[in-house]
């Protein structure tokens, strides 16, 4: 990763926080050895805040050109102490690019230009010379090592956004063919209701053959044509939604769909596997529309199937109501598993994504609460007409 890719945006208050820690680290190098300008002409203390304030405005540039201004503000630090603020900051800047070829130089530079400095502006200081070569190489080494552990923790956070960002984009992918597929599974279903219905009528139409009224050449010929041409309806029909799905074979018609018997059986079915269900179904669903009781049923389905899935050896309550609005109100309810999910179940949720895109183009609702006490509860509203 290039140290272009994970510099962060600076926003007015790290240039604030920045700009008054360099002036307070310009301020305590020019106190220090201020009065060495002293014996010297006026013009020369002016020519040292000339040039640091020179140096402040080409700290601007740090990040486009690390070394060009690093190395300015290391040269500039022979002739001006109130550049030292500035020459801190370009030194950490550069080091969060953690790139030694160009890190080593300036270290040297910095280390050379500091002592002619120091020789310079407070050659009659009366503390060693060692000792005041020691403290610039430790100053050096601080700011390098301050600047490199920036630059890692920067690299390392912008490391984590990288893949919170790739598995958002795999989530997103994941949902999107959970949506697909229950698509395709709503497609196949208006196959199946509209095969099941015209095979019906085919077979009507085939009893005509046997009517009365008309000559047996009128009713065989209307006969004939009628199942003729049902039987080129289910074909075309199925060659069309077969383009809408992915699998060799999906064009093939399944079972009739379910209905309002359906919803009971398969309360009796996960009893009779094993599962505890308490049932209770007061609406009527032989007054609701077809579309309604094939969602209602896949929508119970999915919740028996979590409930099985996740807490296989607690009590289920199911409920099926008259709802608000004229519609119908299933509740799935079971306590939530104690401890951690077994490790070999696959991962979990694209059904319910299937099963909230399936509620939504039927026109009703759904929820899932995890309560305080422990239950998950899955409702759902349906419009009893759609």
């Amino acid at each position: 990763m290039r140290p272009e890719d994970y510099q962060p945006a600076l926003t007015w208050w790290s240039h604030t926080w920045r700009l008054l820690l360099m002036l307070a680290i310009s301020v305590l190098a020019f106190a220090g050895h201020g009065e060495n300008h002293l014996p010297h002409a006026m013009w020369f203390i002016g020519a040292d805040l000339v040039v640091g304030v020179a140096c402040y405005v080409a700290t601007w540039w740090r990040r486009s050109h690390p070394v060009l201004v690093c190395t300015f503000t290391n040269l500039a630090a022979m002739i001006s102490m109130s550049s030292a603020g500035a020459g801190a900051l370009a030194m950490v800047s550069l080091s969060t690019r953690r790139r030694w070829r160009e890190i080593v130089p300036q270290i040297a530079l910095s280390i050379v230009c500091g002592a002619v400095g120091d020789e310079f502006l407070t050659g009659s200081s009366s503390d060693p010379r060692l000792q005041r070569y020691a403290f610039l190489v430790a100053i050096t080494a601080i700011l390098v090592a301050w600047g490199m552990y920036i630059g890692s923790r920067r690299e390392l956070l912008a490391t984590w956004r990288s893949r919170a960002m790739l598995a958002e984009q795999e989530q997103q992918a994941k949902v999107a063919q959970a949506r697909s597929v229950e698509r395709a599974r709503i497609a196949r279903e208006m196959h199946d209701v509209l095969a099941h219905r015209i095979s019906t009528v085919s077979m009507y139409a085939g009893a005509l053959a046997y009517r009365r009224d008309l000559t047996p050449d009128q009713v065989h010929d209307s006969a004939e044509t009628i199942e003729a041409n049902s039987r080129l309806a289910l074909t075309e029909l199925r060659e069309v939604l077969g383009v809408l799905r992915e699998g060799p074979g999906d064009a093939d018609p399944e079972q009739p769909q379910a209905g309002g018997d359906d919803v009971d059986d398969l309360v009796a079915q996960s009893t009779a596997a094993g599962m505890r269900v308490t049932y209770t179904r007061t609406a009527d669903l032989t007054t609701v529309a077809a579309t309604t009781v094939r969602t209602l049923y896949r929508c119970l389905q999915e919740g028996l199937t979590n409930a099985r899935k996740h807490a296989p050896a607690s009590a289920v309550t199911v409920r099926i109501e008259p709802g608000r609005a004229d519609g119908i109100d299933l509740l799935v309810a079971n306590p939530l598993p104690i401890g951690d999910r077994s490790p070999s179940l696959p991962p979990s949720g694209l059904g319910l994504i299937g099963l909230a895109e399936r509620v939504e183009l039927s026109g009703g609702r759904h929820s899932t609460t995890r309560t305080d006490d422990g239950m998950f509860i899955l409702h759902v509203w349906l419009p009893a007409r759609t």
